[in-house]
């Protein structure tokens, strides 16, 4: 055989080989979105609304975030709970593997769920994807225990979410007459063990979302001090953004 011959038949073969080498290398899994609608139904322009906010943030947050797992599953369901303060939407990474992320959308919301979807929808998809990215999730967790591990993992994906999608909700942040190093040094002092949903919801002293205001200003004042940027400190353990803050 010719070595012209040689090349008309080998110069194809390799390149469908390396555009199917890089073609696997990037081929990214959209989002599996399922609507859980045993007790309220989502109309059809919500779901669409509802894809379309979620598919565009996974795309975003996937450029951002290496580490985002492929396949993921998110959940969606209407509630009635008083979610006002966060725009509507609040959720839960409930697993790492397989990656799979609850969202409730509250039917309670000034406007409806429509309304509910424009004001939290991206932002709460944003903070969720960013414990996926790290293996922040509630059965099959890669932290340790403790309130001090929740601020700082709960902060960081508070700020990243306020960084890139712009949403800022006052639930999320220490009240101004307050010193917020107060409140993170009262956590760091917090045994292993303590109470989360004293801690991270509902405190009985009447204070609410304690450990994620707390991170959220320590993570600010750790970019603010070491000109780190979000998504370098989201390469960091939460023992390591506790000591770049000084603690």
């Amino acid at each position: 055989m010719s070595l012209l011959k040689s090349l008309v038949l080998v110069v194809p073969l390799l390149l469908m080989s390396l555009f199917n080498s890089k073609a696997n290398k990037f081929t990214i899994s959209k989002p599996d979105i399922v609507f859980e609608e045993n007790t309220n139904k989502f109309t059809q322009l919500q779901k669409q609304l509802i894809r379309k906010e979620i598919i565009m943030a996974d795309k975003e947050v996937r450029n951002l975030l290496p580490n985002l797992p492929n396949d993921i599953k998110i959940m969606i369901e209407i509630v009635d709970w008083d979610l006002d303060v966060v725009g509507g939407v609040t959720g839960r990474t409930e697993t790492n593997i397989p990656p799979f992320v609850a969202i409730q959308i509250s039917n309670k919301f000034p406007g409806g769920i429509v309304a509910a979807v424009n004001a939290g929808l991206q932002s709460t998809i944003f903070h969720e994807f960013h414990h996926l990215s790290r293996g922040w999730a509630i059965k099959d967790n890669k932290f340790e225990t403790g309130i001090s591990i929740a601020m700082v993992n709960e902060g960081l994906a508070e700020v990243f979410s306020e960084e890139y999608t712009g949403v800022v909700f006052k639930e999320n942040h220490v009240p101004e007459d307050v010193d917020a190093h107060v409140w993170v040094r009262e956590i760091l002092a917090l045994p292993k063990d303590a109470n989360y949903q004293k801690w991270m919801f509902e405190h009985p002293d009447g204070r609410t979302s304690i450990g994620y205001r707390a991170g959220n200003s320590l993570v600010k004042e750790v970019i603010a001090n070491s000109g780190k940027s979000i998504l370098e400190l989201s390469e960091l353990s939460p023992i390591e953004v506790i000591k770049l803050a000084g603690y």
